[in-house]
């Protein structure tokens, strides 16, 4: 988890007044192990809106990477996914990603109305094919000028004479920036970013967080997957704190950073060094074993009985959700 906390983003006026880009509701998805299930998402219900950059925050294994290949139809076929999630998009009728198809996700979604920025940009590149040649021909599959080549290796932050190697013979960091540039490539009115900035050093993750910025102020709606608390606070509109598998807090960034309302989200904000530098007591649940109440009560100070029944999505004074049977009043502390 970087350590730097940045000025909060205002909340992008675009954002606020246009119509949903994407509705999930009840997203579940859940893999069928050899002796084992494991719930990777649970009823997972959220908006995102044309000129919205919303953040899901988390420790590692609560979900967030499942949620975006859930999105995007790529989940390995152990997988179920259950619930809806409705893309609309300007000209065209609604898609519903979960049940559409593979067939009407490769040729209609992916890459064109929705992109992903891999977790794992080496897994995601031809290796027998240059930078340059795979900007090429994305560029040519969608209708724009292969002269834009050199333009979006800029943008990232990567050097045009580096489009000319082959992936492994690139860094991590520059694999990272190549695979950001291949996802940008057709201007998806979505982008699904799972940790974009792994790999990178500092003045290299400020600027691809300001180019995902950027890419909220020219209307579309980027998804933020990161470990990075202070990278959310900088760039996001909205945070979405994940934990075993559900979302337990939905709000506007300033307010979730200045008054967290569910205990989890209060503990993630004390574990940054320049705040308590307190880590999060004990461990997360195995998602094969999930309690039937509050997955969070073993580690949770308000836990009482009542934790012992699932806590449902309520909202919060000035905006937002969360998931808690003893949400944290304004101005107390757990």
């Amino acid at each position: 988890m970087t350590t730097t906390e940045s000025v909060p983003a205002e909340a992008s006026p675009r954002a606020a007044a246009s119509q949903p880009l994407l509705a999930v509701d009840g997203l579940g998805v859940e893999f069928q192990l050899r002796d084992a299930r494991v719930r990777a998402v649970s009823d997972l219900s959220l908006t995102i809106r044309a000129g919205e950059l919303l953040a899901v925050v988390g420790e590692s294994g609560c979900g967030k990477s499942v949620l975006a290949h859930a999105l995007l139809g790529l989940l390995p076929g152990n997988a179920t996914t259950t619930g809806h999630a409705v893309l609309h998009h300007p000209g065209a009728d609604p898609v519903d990603l979960v049940t559409c198809g593979q067939r009407q996700l490769a040729r209609r979604v992916r890459g064109r109305r929705v992109g992903l920025v891999p977790q794992s940009p080496a897994t995601a590149l031809n290796p027998v094919r240059t930078g340059r040649r795979l900007l090429a021909e994305t560029l040519r599959a969608h209708g724009r000028d292969r002269a834009d080549t050199d333009r979006l290796a800029v943008d990232v932050g990567l050097d045009p004479a580096d489009l000319d190697r082959y992936p492994h013979e690139l860094s991590g960091g520059m694999a990272q920036r190549l695979a950001t540039a291949l996802a940008l490539a057709p201007d998806p009115s979505l982008l699904i970013a799972d940790e974009p900035t792994t790999g990178l050093d500092r003045p290299l993750v400020d600027h691809t967080l300001d180019l995902l910025r950027r890419r909220c102020d020219t209307g579309a709606a980027v998804v933020l997957i990161t470990h990075d608390l202070a990278a959310a606070r900088r760039v996001a509109d909205t945070v979405a704190v994940m934990y075993a598998s559900r979302i337990v807090e939905h709000r506007d960034t300033d307010q979730l950073f200045t008054a967290p309302a569910h205990p989890y989200a209060s503990a993630l904000l004390d574990a940054l060094p320049d705040r308590a530098f307190r880590p999060v007591p004990g461990d997360p649940p195995m998602l094969t074993a999930l309690p039937p109440g509050c997955a969070f009560a073993p580690r949770c100070p308000r836990r009482t009985d009542t934790c012992v029944d699932r806590p449902q999505p309520t909202p919060v004074t000035g905006g937002g959700t969360v998931a808690c049977h003893h949400p944290i009043p304004t101005g107390a502390t757990t």
